[in-house]
């Protein structure tokens, strides 16, 4: 077994959340004033499976009872996501149109929903850009030994073809639809950016008929690409074609969870098929970082995707 995969399961483990090791909110996560959970599916989503108990939410401390920090701030955790919904955040000045979908990370078996979300949002808003974060279906049943997660899957489609089709009234261009993620929430935006020609599910609305085709993509450490049995060959459940997503990269070479290499052979992989892609490596930065400022050249990767959403033709210079 890999030592970043061993280093990945404990910190998994650390979020577990047994009897004090979290602090729990009495019901499951909510939003800041001002902004609904909006249910994504009509009625029950597709493909659903057992979950053991309701939704819970907490800060995650460490064995003393202290929270473990991030950036000198604790960070929240959601556990148990049956009904995964959207939260829209809307730009509350200039508006440039364009829309980024977030996924938060935490393995595929919690959600980092301040961390790798809200604060995801506190950024883009101001920016002019409409935020969407997704709260979607975790902890899920792993496919294969590539941890791909089909229902959290099945929630990203969804939502990306919802928000193009609801476009008009969040003030949002259809042509202008992104996705963001972290760690997990990152291997979730490149298999969207390669898994958008056909839904996992059955239609339901109209919405489903909208393209679920990020107009372009950002994934932030990503996890899940790369495969070390084979010399870190690309994943094969990721199949880049010219359609592919245009893609922003970033990942630090002392990462400990998922190895540099993910984003690597993922990168490596969109030049060859002629996929506009832009890769940025740092000498150290983590794992789980965020967007939470620290002393490493790292913290600055924000105003790099500002320069290349701008360089792309998604937002103004």
């Amino acid at each position: 077994m890999r030592v970043g995969y061993r280093i990945g399961m404990a910190l998994l483990a650390l979020l577990a959340f047994a009897a004090g090791e979290s602090r729990l909110f009495a019901a499951g996560w909510q939003p800041s004033p001002g902004h609904t959970q909006i249910p994504i599916w009509p009625g029950a989503a597709p493909d659903a499976k057992p979950v053991d108990g309701p939704e819970v939410a907490g800060t995650v401390v460490d064995e003393a009872g202290k929270p473990r920090l991030v950036g000198a701030k604790p960070w929240v955790y959601v556990d148990k996501v049956s009904r995964p919904t959207m939260t829209v955040y809307s730009p509350q000045g200039r508006n440039t149109g364009a829309a980024v979908v977030v996924f938060p990370g935490g393995g595929y078996n919690v959600l980092a929903i301040d961390l790798e979300g809200t604060e995801v949002c506190d950024w883009l808003t101001p920016k002019g850009i409409t935020c969407v974060l997704l709260k979607y279906r975790v902890p899920c049943v792993k496919v294969g030994p590539y941890r791909d997660c089909l229902t959290a899957l099945e929630d990203a489609q969804r939502t990306v073809g919802l928000l193009r089709s609801q476009a008009a009234q969040w003030h949002v261009d259809p042509r202008k639809i992104g996705v963001l993620g972290f760690s997990a929430g990152g291997h979730m935006v490149v298999a969207m950016s390669t898994h958008f020609e056909q839904r996992l599910y059955p239609s339901v609305d109209a919405a489903d008929k909208e393209s679920c085709r990020p107009d372009f993509a950002v994934s932030l450490y990503p996890g899940h690409l790369a495969v070390p049995e084979k010399n870190f060959a690309l994943n094969p459940d990721i199949q880049v074609t010219p359609r592919t997503s245009p893609t922003f990269l970033l990942q630090a070479q002392d990462d400990p969870v998922d190895p540099v290499e993910n984003s690597l052979v993922y990168y490596s992989a969109l030049r060859k098929a002629g996929v506009p892609a832009e890769l940025h490596v740092y000498v150290k930065g983590g794992h789980a970082f965020g967007l939470r400022p620290t002393e490493l050249p790292i913290t600055h990767w924000p105003q790099l995707v500002e320069i290349w959403l701008a360089a792309i033709g998604m937002i103004s210079k």
